[in-house]
């Protein structure tokens, strides 16, 4: 199935069926164990019909009819999408991003691993009672005026750009809770990259037992010190027994955790963790029970000279431990290379328009999510076409809007059959900043206080058609 895919994204002609052959369609709803009856609006034409929409900037359903060239009645594919499971959209955009891999090059590797970085972000659904009580709204809201809130936890790939995985979780859920469901994407050897959200024993060491490595961000109530054979926690209580202190002086402010066991280098040092006395919330006895009682986490910190850079100073942890095979140099470009994540939901939110969602049931929010990331596995895919074609080596050079406007030409028969043309190839700009300031100056209108069908009724002071 990922081969056909990839063949398929490999042409690049104009018509949707190339992009998500019908054999992938159906074999995905049959792996899903959907069944389904030969209509108009199957699993085939419903999913050419969604892909569509999304690749014109999530337009309206009574625009389709223009872009599909036939009748499409709205009433009908929106119950026809409502009977596609959610599943087979999730195997469809397992498999692109598998065909972009198998795609994919020698140099797609960092030190001979594959990295994959995960983050979390948001997004705004429509303000229905089944959203609010499947995604929950932010604190503060007044009854009526504010709009649920699904999260997004995402698994990309750090060269290709494509996503593996996403999941969508309630907005007062965090990362970490639902982060061990993208492991089954991890293979052996694999290196996963994240910010310091995703920094804590329990991941580290669930990302231990399945041979993974882990690079992330420590986290800010990680003390860390690099003082070669420094006391640590256990040490200081241990003593504070001897001596016949009280055990409420267990835990000293500024002392580290972890016991020190080589240096390796300038901040750069070998330490062990301990597990934890209390579980986490968000894992199970099981799971709990099977991690080891110590882990040993390289610890290591450098400096960013680079101008306009907010962060001075950033502290990493991780399970790479040989400083031969992995520098500390190497591991802070590789870090570096994180930031691509904050890019890539950039594209999918503010190019793509997935900032505001358009299905009022928690189960469309889910299924519109996961055609956005299939869409956006398909453009990514154009792009590493058109960097193999215009000899670029790094396709993430190749403009992102410029692939998404030739594939939304090609679907819609405004380019000939057949005609791949040049795509923008943006510059190198490594020192390229800009700051967090807005030039464009809101509208100057109240904030909504109350729910809109409120403004309509008239006051004893105030005439509504005034």
């Amino acid at each position: 199935m990922a081969v056909s895919i990839g063949r398929a994204l490999a042409r690049i002609k104009a018509d949707v069926r190339a992009f998500v052959p019908d054999e992938s369609i159906e074999g995905a709803a049959r792996d899903a164990g959907h069944r389904w009856r030969e209509r108009q609006l199957g699993p085939v034409e419903t999913v050419h019909l969604f892909v569509l929409q999304v690749i014109h900037f999530n337009t309206a359903m009574r625009h389709l009819r223009h872009l599909a060239g036939h009748a499409v009645n709205a009433a009908a594919y929106c119950e026809a999408r409502m009977r596609l499971p959610l599943e087979v959209l999730r195997r469809l955009l397992r498999d692109s991003a598998a065909a972009g891999a198998a795609a994919g090059t020698a140099g797609d590797r960092w030190c001979g691993l594959r990295v994959l970085l995960v983050d979390g972000s948001s997004t705004i659904a429509p303000d229905t009672p089944a959203s609010r009580r499947a995604f929950g709204q932010p604190t503060g809201q007044k009854p009526g005026c504010g709009f649920p809130v699904p999260k997004i936890l995402a698994l990309f790939d750090a060269f290709s750009g494509m996503v593996l995985e996403a999941l969508c979780l309630p907005l007062f859920t965090h990362e970490q809770s639902g982060v061990w469901r993208l492991h089954p994407m991890l293979g052996n050897g694999d290196l996963l990259v994240g910010d310091r959200g995703f920094c804590s024993f329990a991941h580290l060491a669930m990302l231990f037992c399945r041979d993974v490595y882990g690079l992330f961000r420590m986290h800010q109530r990680q003390v860390v010190d690099f003082t070669p054979g420094r006391a640590s926690r256990d040490s200081a209580c241990r003593d504070s027994a001897c001596r016949g202190k009280s055990k409420k002086r267990k835990y000293r402010r500024g002392v580290p955790n972890s016991r020190f066991v080589r240096k390796l280098g300038a901040e750069d040092q070998i330490v062990e963790w301990n597990r934890p006395a209390n579980r986490p919330v968000w894992m199970t006895d099981g799971q709990f029970s099977d991690q080891p009682d110590t882990l040993r986490v390289r610890e290591l910190r450098y400096r960013i000279t680079a101008r306009g850079m907010r962060t001075r100073e950033v502290t990493i942890a991780t399970t790479l431990l040989d400083p031969m095979r992995y520098p500390k140099r190497q591991i802070a470009r590789l870090y570096g290379l994180r930031w691509e994540i904050e890019t890539n939901f950039r594209h999918l939110k503010t190019t793509m328009k997935m900032e505001h969602l358009k299905c009022r049931s928690a189960d469309g929010v889910m299924k519109e999510l996961m055609i956005f990331t299939l869409v956006y596995n398909l453009i990514r895919a154009a792009m590493s076409a058109a960097a193999q074609r215009q000899a670029v080596a790094d396709a993430n050079r190749i403009s992102f809007i410029d692939a998404a406007r030739c594939l939304r030409s090609m679907l819609t028969a405004a380019m000939p059959t057949g005609t791949i043309p040049e795509l923008i190839i943006n510059p190198i700009r490594p020192s390229r900043h800009h700051p967090r300031v807005k030039k464009r100056r809101m509208k100057e209108y109240d904030l909504m206080n109350k729910p809109r069908s409120e403004y309509a009724k008239a006051t004893d002071n105030q005439d509504i058609s005034g």
